[in-house]
């Protein structure tokens, strides 16, 4: 049964502690006005993600920088919580009626914090670094397929013209991935320029410490607060200190000494210790994109043959995992495109069947067993090998039990632990069987991304294929190449609709949960709020009441 789904803002409840999903206000933060906010003082933000190589959010493009970059780099574009695109450092924008250009002209009297005026020429030069390579981006140069490059009409209005109609490309330019920098800056190295970049945001990289900590100061220039902002002017704090912290227990314990005011990656458990606590909060949103899921490698045995795929899913206990392990802070995902993005297509029909994996394994002439109860056939054991990795949002006790269903069906499920420098390696090798991802993008475009077959053969600067399933056929294809070019929504609905009923079809992908954005942080911060693009905290309204 499928069912199709609008975008939901969803809210869940642990123990009265609202978790938030989409843009929202943490904790206090609704009630804290510009007339109560205190100014100054000094956030200590603990993350758990891993230090990111570059802090130029356009240089491969992953979440740790888009975390950090949210803080100090602005789009020409802004993305609300119900998918609709407002100018932020632009002013307005016109597409062609043939829809191969889009005209974007950007605000009056915005300069970069190195006082470096915006203009057109600085769209030029930023969309142009990510399309031809130089900035090594993986995530925005894929989100601009479709660009050829950009005109300058005059000081203010940048032409950007295209192969094909994107409808998707000012969603794209909501995204910090492709933010504005200054072109003054960028004309750097990229080494210098990883080491700060420089924009328009309310704060400006003031010392990146490697391995410990990153340290932001104030802008007191700043003139661009995104729409639905709560104040005008330059932030309240006067510093942020954005320290590297891998350890979970050693995270939660700096927040409950208050050696930390905010900490990411709120393990569940600790989750639920925070609501207990009057001097703790919690704030929860689901990210855009792909949720948390298993994507199968088809371009080779066993997954080539759909009914092993099929017996695969079946094997694994899906519910009863999420349940015993993230203690009922995460819901079931059903659907290849996460809650909080548009034209998401429900997909319900693969279930824990173990009997009936079984029948489907014997059909494929898998139905012998060695002494150890694994499946064989012609002499090879059915083997599936699954990388896993801390940058993968999955507890290493959900592939255990995973690993544990399988067995009983006959699935030799062997567990590959890898940091990120080994995951990415086995990923651009397609040497995997089974690959946990997710992907964080704020539109249905993601579909094209991890699943048009020309990003499984085609490779970024840095080696990278979006697409980790394999080539999945024409039909595929022809449904996302269309829904990238039509702009009208109910068309572009049917056919992302099109699409996810036809990948589902193939059981190549097995959703898990949401991926989110997981705030842990001290009662007396106030004002913290999600920028509904990616889910991602902004501390521009942020105060310290203390």
């Amino acid at each position: 049964m499928r069912i199709t789904k609008t975008l939901i803002a969803a809210i869940a409840l642990v123990g009265g502690t609202a978790l938030l999903s989409g843009c929202a206000a943490g904790g206090d933060a609704a009630d804290s006005t510009a007339a109560t906010a205190k100014t100054g003082g000094t956030l200590v933000y603990a993350t758990g993600d891993d230090e990111p190589p570059c802090l130029d959010s356009a240089n491969r493009g992953n979440v740790p920088q888009a975390l950090l970059a949210s803080q100090y780099l602005e789009t020409l574009f802004y993305q609300d919580k119900d998918g609709t695109i407002e100018p932020w450092l632009a002013k307005s924008w016109k597409v062609a009626a043939d829809g191969l250009s889009v005209d974007v002209t950007v605000r009056d009297g915005v300069t970069f914090s190195d006082g470096t005026p915006l203009t057109s020429e600085a769209v030029k030069a930023n969309i142009e670094r990510v399309v031809d390579g130089s900035t090594q981006s993986t995530t925005g140069r894929l989100a601009l397929y479709a660009v050829k490059g950009v005109d300058i009409v005059d000081a203010t209005t940048a032409r950007i013209n295209l192969s094909t109609p994107d409808s998707a490309l000012l969603e794209s330019l909501s995204q910090i991935w492709l933010p504005i920098e200054s072109p003054t800056a960028i004309k750097r190295s990229l080494e210098e320029n990883c080491v700060s970049p420089v924009g328009t945001g309310p704060f400006v990289v003031q010392s990146w410490t490697k391995q410990d900590n990153v340290t932001l100061v104030k802008n007191p220039h700043y003139t661009t607060p995104p729409p639905g902002a709560a104040h005008t002017g330059a932030a309240y704090l006067d510093k942020i200190v954005w320290k590297f912290v891998p350890d979970a227990s050693a995270r939660f314990a700096a927040l409950q000494s208050g050696d930390a005011d905010v900490i990411d990656t709120l393990q569940p458990e600790n989750a639920v210790a925070a609501k207990g606590d009057p001097a703790l909060a919690v704030l929860i949103g689901s990210r855009p994109g792909a949720p948390v899921q298993l994507t199968l490698n088809t371009t080779r045995a066993p997954f080539d043959d759909a009914s092993v795929r099929k017996a695969f899913f079946e094997s694994l206990d899906v519910d009863s995992a999420l349940k015993s392990v993230y203690l009922g802070t995460v819901d079931r995902s059903t659907s290849l495109l996460s809650t909080s993005t548009r034209y998401g297509v429900s997909d319900v029909s693969v279930k824990y069947d173990p009997k009936d994996a079984g029948k489907l394994l014997d059909a494929a002439g898998w139905s012998a067993r060695d002494s150890d109860g694994y499946r064989v056939k012609d002499g090879k054991r059915l083997t599936v090998v699954i990388p896993t990795t801390v940058f993968v949002p999955l507890s290493q006790a959900v592939y255990e039990q995973f690993q544990a269903t399988a067995k009983k069906v006959g699935f030799d499920v062997q567990l590959n632990p890898q940091d990120s420098a080994g995951w990415w390696s086995q990923n651009y090798a397609w040497n995997y069987d089974a690959i946990p991802i997710y992907y964080t993008k704020n539109s249905a475009d993601v579909l094209r991304i991890i699943y048009w077959s020309k990003n499984a053969t085609s490779t970024t600067v840095n080696g990278y294929h979006s697409n980790n399933a394999g080539d999945l056929g024409p039909e595929i294809d022809g449904y996302l190449t269309q829904a990238e070019a039509t702009t009208d929504d109910a068309q572009r609905a049917a056919l992302y609709k099109k699409a996810q009923d036809a990948i589902a079809a193939l059981n190549v992908t097995l959703p898990i949960y949401d991926q989110q954005t997981r705030l842990g942080y001290r009662a007396d911060v106030k004002g913290i709020r999600f920028l509904p693009s990616l889910t991602l905290p902004s501390f521009y309204d942020a105060w310290l009441d203390k």
